[in-house]
């Protein structure tokens, strides 16, 4: 009798000792994170990332939009939004990294952005066994969608599923009130020697359906293709936009001029945005397409 109580309590405590080693396996599996980057590469950590490095500057924004600003403990020059960015230490820029530095500081997650950063020095932090993201965005969804993504490999989506779901909601009310007006052709300049512009699957490209215009040369197969003078007169944009370095400056389109007869110039409609707002692929970047927008309505209102 005895030992058969002594046998059943045995099986008791075997059965709770198994139960708990399956609880902590089914945990641990839990705690895994895993997702698709847009290289189409799978991303896996063991647990939320504490120590991230970011190889360029929107990625460090997207990071603090994330809510895992405070888990940046690396990053490149011209991080420079939000001001809290400007105190990360710099491991090189977007060229040329620091390797050893990289390594030193003993990072859980690397963050980069597939188009600008160097793929052999990538290849590098590969090789070590660094997790790596990389970021690709190509429509503005895919904001939202990074955010999320960077939430989820930090563990702070409570902070990242309501930016995502805000950053989308200010796309559909820009997209309500602006997508359905009348075309305009639009010439969207981001370089000036080469002369270079985007295509139509550049973000960019993206921003500029959002707001109702039509990108005369979203046709090209480079994301940002080298162009002619010759081919902009040809294609007559009833409007030329631009990047500059600062807010308020003329940019780089007053060469236009030397062509009064070109739609853009005879209606005077040229004009620049901030680069920082346009050209990174972060929530700021709807502060760009709101002034975007803005221009073009402006456009179709100097229609005779």
């Amino acid at each position: 009798m005895v030992a058969d109580q002594e046998g059943k309590r045995t099986k008791q405590r075997l059965g709770a000792l198994l139960l708990g080693v399956l609880l902590l396996a089914g945990a641990a599996a839990a705690a895994e994170i895993r997702l698709t980057d847009d290289a189409g590469r799978s991303v896996a950590l063991k647990q939320p990332a504490r120590r991230i490095i970011s190889l360029t500057p929107h990625m460090t924004e997207l990071l603090f939009a994330a809510g895992a600003g405070a888990r940046v403990v690396g990053t490149v020059e011209y991080s420079n939004y939000p001001h809290e960015a400007q105190r990360i230490a710099r491991i090189g820029d977007s060229a040329q990294l620091d390797l050893e530095r990289i390594v030193a500081l003993k990072p859980d997650l690397v963050v980069v952005w597939q188009y600008g950063n160097a793929q052999r020095q990538l290849d590098k932090l590969l090789r070590l066994g660094i997790p790596v993201y990389y970021n690709e965005p190509r429509r503005l969804p895919d904001i939202a969608r990074a955010i999320e993504q960077l939430g989820r490999l930090a563990g702070t989506e409570a902070v990242a599923l309501p930016a995502a779901r805000a950053f989308v909601a200010r796309v559909a009310e820009l997209r309500r009130r602006y997508a359905g007006r009348a075309p305009v052709t639009l010439f969207y300049q981001i370089w000036d020697w080469p002369l270079l512009t985007v295509n139509g699957e550049h973000l960019i490209s993206d921003v500029i359906g959002l707001c109702g215009g039509r990108n005369v040369f979203a046709g090209l197969k480079p994301l940002t293709p080298e162009i002619s003078t010759e081919a902009v007169l040809a294609a007559d944009p009833e409007a030329i936009g631009g990047v500059t370095a600062e807010a308020g400056q003329a940019g780089n389109l007053d060469a236009w001029k030397q062509w009064p007869r070109l739609r853009a110039v005879a209606r005077g409609n040229l004009f620049v945005i901030d680069s920082d707002l346009i050209s990174r692929n972060t929530p700021r970047i709807l502060d760009g397409a709101e002034q975007l927008c803005e221009h073009l309505a402006a456009a179709r209102a100097r229609r005779k």
